[in-house]
């Protein structure tokens, strides 16, 4: 569900690769993804974004992760940019709407004033709702760390937690796999 404008680049520091922390883009080649490599591709040492907004424009890793830290940089290069982080999320699958997603989104655009607060940037789409950011200014670059240990999701940008949440508790029962 992207919609163009969305690079990321993550570029591993000695103590991450001590702590075990994996290289899933090299600024080069898209060799740990699978899924829609024509909408997003290697541009400028970056992951950039070309996919339509409403298409089937799903990357996926190509190794499966439960619990897991994943830390990238994002930056919007026009208004209304729009994409997610798909988390446990089954391969060729909607994200959003068969997994979790981890919203990705330029949301104080005007085309966003009817958000719910569970749509902003950061939200775990449709169940967690993030602190409300300000949307950064296009070609500003922002670092985001996506915490996943159990049923808890952790979500900072620039620093700031904005969701701190237990994804059991927020589906209050609901929605939960019968292998939980």
């Amino acid at each position: 569900k992207a919609r163009e404008g969305v690079s990321i680049l993550t570029p591993l520091s000695e103590e991450e690769r001590k702590e075990g922390f994996e290289l899933l883009f090299d600024g080069q080649n898209m060799d740990a993804w699978t899924g829609n490599l024509e909408a997003y591709q290697p541009m400028n040492g970056y992951m950039y974004v070309t996919a339509a907004y409403g298409t089937t424009g799903n990357l996926y890793t190509k190794k499966e992760y439960s619990d897991f830290v994943l830390r990238f940089e994002f930056c919007f290069d026009r208004e209304g940019v729009n994409n997610g982080v798909g988390i446990r999320t089954p391969m060729g699958v909607d994200a959003a709407y068969h997994g979790m997603e981890i919203q990705i989104l330029d949301h104080d655009d005007p085309i966003y004033k009817n958000l719910r607060p569970y749509q902003v940037h950061g939200s775990v789409y449709g169940i967690i709702p993030a602190k409300r950011i300000v949307s950064p200014e296009l070609g500003t670059w922002n670092q985001e760390e996506i915490r996943i240990k159990g049923d808890n999701i952790k979500v900072t940008v620039n620093g700031e937690v904005i969701v701190d949440g237990n994804i059991r508790k927020a589906c209050k029962g609901h929605n939960v796999a019968p292998d939980g």
